[in-house]
């Protein structure tokens, strides 16, 4: 298929599933990229994922710079897209084009917004400018507080025909394409049948035009934690502690370094 572009993207709804997977290092983007993802998110999550913070609130511009600069090294052919971390759109329409310029200058073709209706202005210059955009409904995490918690969005017929509203906004807006999280997949269905652009869901069921989980949830890095909606594809965590204590023992018992492991200081010949 060759490099994946915003343009790509939005011509794969009801022709090609569109496949999405975090990443926030170099090593792991350079795999997933040669494994032939579409599309690769440098996530705010990594706030619960690497920094071992209870929320995605706390993450700071900057951190989101360099984990955009360090992932964009790995990616030859996947969109790359950066998330926008908590107040670095919400102050100002001035703050929001230059953190997303800032995003877009270290390496991101993209760049990610949570919220509907209400920052789709927002959004829309934001594209006028160059900035292409990939919007997020549903269970928007920087939202946690409001929310009281990270709950299924959309339960009511009221709030699931705002749902519906907001993705007809944000398309209207320029999105290329729009992340639908934690909802009922009949909500999710109705709200990827109402726009033209794809969805990408998370938590939102079988039938968006494409799928987006965190890798450290797909690698199973992390035993305490298994959402209903991730599906864990290897379990690394016991990988990991299993070579971590062979390890130790090799060491204790003087096992590691054996002979193909030295170095050995030459012989100089006269």
């Amino acid at each position: 298929m060759g490099k994946v572009t915003v343009p790509k993207i939005k011509k794969m709804k009801n022709k090609k599933m569109i496949t999405a997977l975090t990443a926030y290092d170099y090593l792991t983007a350079r795999i997933l990229d040669e494994a032939g993802i579409d599309l690769i998110l440098v996530g705010d999550s990594v706030g619960t994922t690497l920094q071992g913070l209870d929320s995605t609130i706390p993450v700071k511009m900057e951190e989101m710079l360099y984990h955009v600069r360090i992932v964009k090294r790995g990616v030859k052919n996947a969109l790359l897209v950066g998330d926008m971390p908590f107040l670095s759109y919400q102050t100002s329409e001035s703050d929001a084009l230059k953190n997303a310029g800032m995003l877009l200058k270290e390496g991101a073709e993209a760049v990610k917004l949570e919220g509907g209706v209400r920052i789709a202005p927002l959004i829309e210059k934001m594209v006028s400018y160059g900035i292409p955009v990939l919007g997020h409904i549903g269970l928007t995490p920087q939202s946690i507080n409001v929310f009281g918690g990270y709950k299924i969005q959309g339960k009511t017929e009221d709030k699931a025909k705002m749902l519906v509203n907001d993705a007809i906004a944000l398309q209207q807006a320029g999105v290329f394409s729009i992340v639908l999280e934690g909802m009922p997949e009949e909500i999710a269905k109705e709200v990827t049948e109402s726009i033209e652009v794809p969805t990408i869901g998370i938590g939102a069921g079988r039938f968006c035009d494409g799928q987006i989980l965190v890798i450290t949830d797909v690698l199973g890095m992390d035993p305490t934690f298994t959402p209903r909606f991730v599906k864990k594809y290897r379990n690394l965590y016991k990988e990991i502690l299993d070579a971590t204590k062979e390890y130790i023992t090799d060491v204790e018992n003087k096992k590691f370094p054996s002979e193909e492991h030295v170095f050995h200081q030459k012989k100089e010949t006269s």
